[in-house]
């Protein structure tokens, strides 16, 4: 949760957000040494009487100056490259979920069940009102002109659409003494629960695979503990 005034990132929920999190404060000791050895030369060569007269070129400098930048690069190079195969390798996933956008709901599946899907609507399909119709589709008439080619780019297929999360276990989800990147976490997260209770489906297959007893348990957890 972030504060007023806050110098620096939030505190890390993830293991992926540590490694930035230490990557950040490693890549600025770099830029503050690289900062503080630039501004201390330039002090000297302003303050000093002592001009070379005589020296026309100086290799040894030359070949400092090019190879140390290159080194620091490349081991910056290194620590953000293992934290990019981090980010993009899924080591046994507990659950996959599978979303697709349309015009105007989402739709989800649980790959990892055989029939599980559904459509998220606002309005479920049951308060709807007699003769009342649910708007699926725009009408590209309004929108687009009719009978010409269009390009449609919505997403870039392949791995650049998928995203790993880790999601913290039970114990530290209803316990907001165990850690304190949970108990911010909590408190970032709280509104949006209850804005989405109206919404909520829960479904009896996912139900024995869960770390806690209920969805809706957790959620009322969730709810006290920020309430206190």
């Amino acid at each position: 949760m972030a504060y007023p005034s806050q110098l620096g990132l939030q505190d890390a929920t993830s293991p992926i957000m540590e490694e930035l999190m230490n990557f950040h404060d490693h890549t600025l000791m770099i830029v503050f040494l690289i900062s503080s050895l630039v501004l201390y030369i330039i002090t000297l060569m302003l303050t000093t009487k002592l001009t070379h007269t005589s020296t026309m070129d100086a290799q040894e400098v030359e070949t400092i100056w090019t190879i140390l930048p290159a080194v620091i690069l490349i081991l910056i190079a290194l620590l953000s490259l293992r934290i990019l195969y981090m980010m993009d390798e899924i080591n046994n996933p507990v659950l996959t979920v599978k979303t697709m956008g349309h015009q105007w709901y989402w739709s989800y599946e649980y790959t990892d069940y055989e029939d599980l899907c559904f459509d998220s609507y606002m309005i479920p399909t049951s308060d709807l009102k007699p003769c009342k119709l649910r708007l699926l589709e725009v009408d590209n008439r309004v929108v687009l002109p009719m009978e010409l080619p269009h390009l449609y780019t919505n997403l870039l297929g392949g791995r650049s659409s998928l995203m790993s999360r880790t999601i913290l276990g039970p114990y530290d989800w209803c316990n907001s003494g165990t850690s304190k990147s949970s108990h911010h976490l909590l408190k970032s997260t709280s509104l949006m629960l209850w804005a989405m209770l109206s919404n909520l489906r829960l479904y009896p297959q996912l139900h024995g695979n869960c770390p806690w007893n209920s969805a809706s348990q957790m959620l009322r957890k969730l709810v006290c503990i920020n309430v206190l």
